[in-house]
C-alpha cells in the first residue's frame, strides 16, 4: 500500500477530533483503533439494539462505519483547513454482520487536491478471528472551512 504524505503535520490530533465530534458515532459505539495517514481502523462492539429482524447488525451501520472510516482515512491527507465530505459511496454486501466485534478499515487509494478516493472493508470479529462482511469504495471532498 502506498505511503503519502499528510498536508497538516498534526493530521492525529485533528482527525482524532473530527471522529470525536461525530455524535453518530458515539450513538453506535465505534472508536477509532488505529490511525496512520490515509489509513484508519475503527472499532465497533456488538449490540443487539444495533440489529436487523434476523439479529445482524443492520446493513446502515456497517455502511455508515465504512463511510466514516473512508472519511477519516481521507480526513489525514487533507490541508488543516479543511473539512472531510463524502460525495459518494458504494456498498457490496458479501456476509450477514455477526460477531462480538466488528472492524472497519479504511485506506486512501488516490489523494487529491478536491476529491479523494478510499476503500475499506468491513470484518465481523468471532473468537480473535476477522471475517470479511462488506466492502465499500468511497470519493471525498476536502471541504474548505470558512470563516
Amino acid at each position: 500500500m502506498p505511503r503519502f504524505e499528510p498536508k497538516n503535520p498534526d493530521y492525529g490530533a485533528a482527525a482524532h477530533a473530527t471522529f470525536d465530534r461525530q455524535q453518530a458515532m458515539r450513538t453506535l459505539g465505534i472508536s477509532v483503533a488505529r490511525l496512520e495517514a490515509g489509513e484508519v481502523d475503527l472499532a465497533m462492539p456488538y449490540s443487539q439494539a444495533l440489529t436487523q429482524h434476523n439479529g445482524f447488525v443492520h446493513a446502515g451501520v456497517i455502511t455508515a462505519g465504512l463511510d466514516t472510516a473512508c472519511g477519516i482515512a481521507a480526513f489525514t491527507l487533507m490541508p488543516a483547513d479543511c473539512d472531510v465530505l463524502t460525495v459518494e459511496f458504494k456498498t457490496n454486501l458479501l456476509a450477514p454482520a455477526r460477531g462480538n466485534r466488528f472492524v472497519f478499515r479504511a485506506h486512501v487509494v488516490k489523494p487529491g487536491r478536491t476529491l479523494t478516493v478510499c476503500d475499506a472493508q468491513a470484518f465481523a470479529e468471532h473468537d480473535g478471528v476477522e471475517s470479511l462482511i462488506a466492502t465499500m469504495t468511497g470519493t471525498l471532498m476536502a471541504l474548505p472551512r470558512r470563516g
